[in-house]
């Protein structure tokens, strides 16, 4: 088989793999809403149950990196794939809360599968096309999307213990498959004698911080709503959890398909462009979806009127879908940000910044219940999200394009056009 053959056939199993993997750690996200009936969560117990997959997957980030770099992805992936089966397995068993955050803590170890396949995937090609290749791979956050297909048709048929089950025979079957059908190659191998200890000395770089930031809502904030969705939209619109799954799924699906075509814009724009109209972009939608259902009372001259203002389903869920296309792009270009300035480096890198998204992709589910709780306001969520995208947008403005010559002969449009 040449390179070329290679190369795909590494990517699209990779890929494949990853889906799986993200199907897996967003389970909580589906299987949650009854378990949450079942116990009597309320919503930042909810927020802490759906959170705690994403805290290994996210903890475990920066070593995988580090160990993709040394012993190969072949190897790393397929070993984290078959450590996470029995856990998954024995979900199905758990009855008390504190079994539900234990296990989950070990079925969140698939989330780190993400740091294992952007450098393994992004070695096997040319450099000017890295951006195109990770964002395909990336595509494998539409497993988030798969859940909500899957999981809800599985849940009202034969109950959500049977969920983790059916995932567990998922992902056994493609440990098998990815081994099979992936390769290795020494020569991405990087010899490395660093400890955990001084790859963690690349936070205190201000560029690895400031990507640190942008992914924690472009990919932080994907995890977080992705799992917060579901039901957000049984108990605000009242929809029943195969309804709500399937609208849930307008920002799921295009937050991760897409993230290829965010690629290939990374590669042919820069990756300041796309991520400063990213960021935008999310700014405008979670403003708007900030707005909490309102009815108002305005004395006029003929008396007192009464108006209603909030979204209904569609216009929500129309804003959803824009805001998932926005991530997408912005998970690809933060890691074309990385390609370029640290590419002998990728694993490690790709480690930090992941680990820092998937906190966030911790955090905010929890912050999301703790305001639902103290307020009782649901859209407090997006309010948050709407002040994290503003530190970024201020944060990226006084960095990178106070710095960008927008007229003249040195300016990116022109250099395009020219």
């Amino acid at each position: 088989m040449s390179k070329k053959s290679q190369a795909l056939a590494v990517l699209l199993v990779s890929t494949l793999a990853f889906t799986v993997c993200f199907m897996v750690w967003m389970m909580f996200g589906v299987i949650g809403i009854p378990i949450k009936k079942t116990l009597g969560l309320n919503a930042t117990e909810f927020g802490l149950l759906t959170a705690m997959p994403v805290l290994t997957g996210s903890l475990i980030r920066v070593p995988l990196g580090i160990w993709t770099d040394k012993y190969g992805g072949r190897l790393v992936m397929t070993i984290l794939m078959a450590i996470t089966v029995p856990a998954i397995w024995l979900m199905s068993y758990a009855t008390a809360y504190w079994h539900f955050l234990v296990i989950g803590l070990f079925v969140g170890l698939a989330g780190g599968s993400f740091s294992v396949g952007t450098p393994y995937v992004a070695r096997w090609f040319p450099k000017n096309r890295q951006g195109f290749a990770m964002g395909v791979y990336g595509a494998g956050n539409s497993g988030a999307a798969v859940n909500k297909f899957v999981a809800p048709a599985l849940v009202v048929a034969f109950g959500w213990a049977m969920v983790p089950k059916v995932y567990a025979a998922i992902m056994l079957g493609t440990v098998v498959l990815f081994w099979l059908l992936s390769a290795s190659d020494p020569a991405h191998l990087v010899p490395s004698n660093t400890r955990f200890r001084d790859q963690l000395k690349m936070l205190k770089e201000p560029r690895v911080l400031k990507y640190c930031q942008y992914y924690s809502i472009v990919f932080g904030g994907y995890v977080a709503l992705s799992l917060w969705m579901v039901q957000y939209y049984v108990g605000e619109f009242g929809l029943d959890i195969r309804t709500a799954a399937l609208l849930a799924a307008c920002f799921s699906l295009p937050g991760g398909v897409l993230r290829a075509v965010g690629g290939w814009l990374s590669d042919k724009y820069g990756a300041h462009s796309v991520t400063w109209w990213v960021l935008w972009v999310s700014w405008i939608c979670l403003f708007l979806l900030s707005y909490p259902q309102t009815d108002f009372t305005v004395l006029t001259v003929g008396g007192p009127r009464t108006f209603h203002l909030g979204l209904n389903v569609y216009a929500f869920t129309g804003l959803m879908f824009l805001l998932g296309i926005a991530f997408a792009f912005g998970k690809a270009s933060v890691f074309k940000y990385i390609s370029d300035d640290y590419p002998t480096n990728i694993g490690t890198v790709s480690g930090i910044v992941g680990l820092a998204g998937g906190m966030g992709g911790f955090v905010l589910p929890i912050m999301f219940g703790a305001l639902m709780d103290l307020t009782g306001i649901r859209s407090s969520a997006f309010m948050l999200m709407y002040g994290v995208v503003w530190v970024s947008l201020i944060w990226m403005y006084w960095t990178e394009v106070r710095r960008t010559e927008v007229m003249g002969r040195n300016a990116q449009a022109f250099s395009l056009q020219g």
